[in-house]
């Protein structure tokens, strides 16, 4: 066992307020009184192959509180981070094996660890050196002999940065939960509001007062966009959180029948006729029944918003070897091929446009793939300019759970 390992076995965590070694750094004074005050004590990581300066570095951050774990090479360092990551890292910059601008890379590359702020630390002052390890991923650099001042200072520093990150990112989290109560809670009035505004334009109609049914029609549509807004809204914000869908055997018929049934009165109003074809013996999937229930809705009412009236939608659902198959096709205006490009993306507004006004986000196909893919299935779509779309995707059966 080499000095450097034996010290990693030797010290483990090096605990709150051990004493400093003697012969530590360039000042031998005492820091100045509060310079770490406004930071908490933190896990930090201490990076290098000498073990003297582990020990140094030990007994000056460790009479500040913080608790110091220390790692003798990038291997060790790499294998500490992954039991228990910590609030700061002060990385070694000339090392032999690993060296701190491949330790740096390999942590900023993982994602759960990327926000650790990275100190590094070198007896080279060379500014390409410096250059190089914050173009790394470094956050700071410490030039050895280091002060007890400039290192503590520079520590709590980057301490009080990640602290106020940390707050801000559960001020967002806590501002994300807030908006989707709200919107699940205006979801649900918006919906009601819809139905009856569909419900009053039927009774209008009978009335054959053009005002009111123009009332009527302003009512339905911008309650309809409303929806339609938060809806895609939600189904965004649940992706983006990294949705996790609940799979159980949901059969795709009767979903499939329940979203159809949802946009007859709509194709109805357009005078455009949904053509059907479903296995007579059902098409039971592995699937989450309210991203199923999305998937569905987006792909049936962007071919009934986007088709022009009196043509035809026509879904079917077919029984395979291997995973069952649904394909939704319209015959509207198509993607050309910068649509083609940019459909899947967010907010990605396309050329075709609504031909009766219909609301539309530019969330939906992109929200679609998602689902589609996080319940283990796949999307494609084929389209020739000015002949129709057909989205056709594939989700597995139960037996293969």
């Amino acid at each position: 066992m080499t000095a450097a390992q034996d010290i990693d076995e030797s010290l483990g965590p090096i605990p709150p307020g051990s004493s400093e070694p003697a012969g530590a750094a360039s000042e031998a004074s005492p820091p100045a009184q509060g310079i770490a005050s406004e930071a908490r004590p933190a896990r930090i990581l201490v990076v290098d192959d000498q073990p003297a300066n582990i020990q140094i570095l030990g007994g000056i951050l460790g009479a500040q509180g913080h608790e110091i774990v220390p790692a003798s090479d990038g291997a060790t360092a790499l294998k500490r981070i992954a039991m228990r990551p910590p609030d700061l890292i002060l990385l070694d910059l000339l090392m032999p094996g690993m060296d701190g601008y491949e330790v740096c890379r390999q942590i900023k590359a993982e994602p759960k660890w990327r926000d650790i702020p990275v100190i590094f630390l070198s007896a080279a002052d060379d500014k390409e050196l410096i250059v190089r390890a914050l173009n790394a991923g470094g956050i700071d650099f410490v030039t050895k002999p280091f002060s007890h001042a400039e290192l503590l200072s520079r520590v709590r520093t980057q301490l009080m940065f990640k602290l106020t990150r940390d707050r801000l990112a559960q001020i967002a989290e806590d501002k994300d939960e807030l908006i989707g109560i709200l919107a699940h809670d205006l979801k649900n009035s918006l919906g009601g509001m819809n139905m009856s505004a569909e419900l009053l334009r039927g009774q209008v109609e009978h009335y054959h007062d053009a005002k009111l049914l123009q009332l009527a029609e302003n009512l339905m549509h911008s309650s309809a966009q409303a929806l339609a807004f938060v809806k895609e809204y939600l189904a965004n914000a649940a992706s983006d959180q990294g949705f996790v869908p609940r799979l159980d055997v949901v059969d795709l018929v009767d979903a499939a029948s329940r979203v159809i049934w949802r946009y007859q009165e709509g194709a109805r109003r357009k005078q455009i006729q949904i053509h059907t074809q479903f296995a007579e013996q059902g098409a039971s999937v592995f699937a989450d029944s309210s991203a199923l229930d999305q998937v569905l809705d987006n792909l049936v009412s962007n071919a009934l918003k986007f088709s022009p009236p009196g043509k035809n939608i026509y879904v079917s659902v077919h029984l395979t070897s291997g995973p069952v198959k649904c394909v939704v096709r319209d015959e509207g205006p198509g993607f050309s091929e910068a649509d083609k490009a940019k459909m899947f993306q967010r907010y990605g507004r396309l050329s075709a446009r609504p031909t009766a006004g219909e609301p539309s986000t530019g969330l939906g196909l992109s929200i679609v793939r998602k689902l589609v893919q996080a319940m283990n299935g796949q999307l494609a779509c084929e389209s020739t300019e000015g002949h129709g779309a057909t989205f056709t995707f594939h989700l597995p059966p139960p037996c293969t759970k």
